[in-house]
């Protein structure tokens, strides 16, 4: 969620994130009036973007608030210009009622953008000719409530392409994870988001704002692609062949400031805390850090989480990323018959997942040669 995004709040327990293609967006708005120097014009610009951002983040709220109702879980969202790239606890391919779900969750953004566009379309109609309403340019920042109307129309029908993860691409993708396995269908409604994504760049050539919105939407199908790489490679991949065998460990008696100098030292972030053989807690530089400013110097045994998950080194990789999602930890400790063999963090994870999907290219490659 962090690649190119900052953050931007956390809303019913659901963090959300604002893509770096907002600031495209800020451009294409100004882009007209750079040259003026009017400060209403530029002003104007960023109000636009923020009535963009308004109706995306509105948008991804009916998401949230029908998923919840319907009992999945949204972790996060990612805001983009044409809607969000959601992180959620992912539909089993064999539930029934996954399919039924997804459209009704993908409906109610929607519904809320059909409701943005009705009361602002009705509003305008009391004060202009409706001539007016269908004169282009139909978005223009020099007239923001008239945009406003059509951005929220203009997201009713991009989140109707069957490109993922727009809306009608998530539908897609839960209707072919009826039929196949859940990566693989993933995998085939990308590569129609990626195709939709480069119809509208061609189409770029009759209107700008069609390319920015290809533009977004590639932007959007590369992260889900990487999500879906991970979790088809997180499958199969065991804890044993990413684990960091050489680490440094902390014992309760260690004090913070011992703590945090070993960290300096080891450039390691997460620590197993180990008394004799036995794994008692695990705790992490911030919370080192943390401590000692507030509390000042003590020791690890009252800093430390004693409340941690443990990871089999046969156990899979995506089993073990769920028990570190599901409850937010940095560090599982990997066992073999209760002894301490290795340590997951989310700090090596994704270069572990690079070296090793990269090895695994090389390894075909070669395969394929002989």
């Amino acid at each position: 969620m962090r690649t190119w995004s900052v953050f931007g709040g956390r809303f019913l327990g659901v963090e959300f994130r604002l893509h770096i293609t907002f600031l495209f967006l800020l451009a294409f708005a100004l882009k007209p009036y750079l040259h003026s120097g009017d400060s209403s014009d530029i002003g104007r610009g960023f109000a636009f973007t923020a009535l963009a951002l308004a109706s995306v983040f509105l948008h991804e709220m009916g998401h949230v608030l029908a998923a919840a109702r319907l009992g999945q879980r949204i972790k996060g969202i990612i805001l983009l210009p044409v809607g969000g790239v959601t992180v959620a606890e992912a539909n089993q391919p064999e539930d029934p009622r996954a399919f039924a779900r997804s459209l009704r969750i993908a409906a109610a953004g929607s519904m809320v953008n059909l409701f943005l566009a009705s009361a602002s379309g009705l509003i305008l109609l009391a004060w202009v000719p409706p001539e007016r309403l269908w004169e282009q340019p139909w978005i223009d920042p020099r007239w923001l409530s008239k945009s406003f109307f059509w951005m929220n129309l203009f997201l009713v029908g991009v989140n109707l392409l069957p490109a993922f993860p727009l809306d009608a691409g998530r539908v897609l993708r839960d209707w072919l994870a009826q039929r196949m396995d859940y990566n693989r269908a993933t995998r085939r409604a990308v590569n129609l988001g990626h195709l939709i994504a480069g119809a509208l760049i061609l189409a770029g050539m009759a209107s700008e704002w069609l390319m920015l919105a290809g533009f977004v939407l590639f932007m959007a199908t590369q992260m889900e692609e990487r999500t879906a790489m991970f979790h088809s490679v997180a499958e199969t991949v065991q804890m044993e062949d990413i684990m960091l065998t050489h680490f440094s460990t902390l014992s309760p008696a260690d004090t913070l400031e011992d703590a945090l100098s070993k960290a300096v030292h080891s450039l390691q972030d997460d620590f197993p805390v180990v008394s004799g053989s036995d794994l008692v807690g695990v705790i992490n530089r911030q919370t080192i850090v943390e401590r000692l400013r507030r509390e000042g110097n003590g020791y690890v045994q009252g800093a430390m989480n004693k409340a941690f998950e443990i990871a089999a080194r046969t156990e899979s990789l995506a089993s073990a990323f769920r028990k570190l999602t599901a409850r937010g930890l940095t560090l599982i400790p990997v066992v073999d018959q209760e002894r301490l063999v290795g340590i997951v963090t989310l700090q090596n994870l994704m270069h572990s997942m690079g070296l090793l999907a990269e090895s695994r290219r090389l390894r075909k490659r070669m395969e394929e040669g002989l």
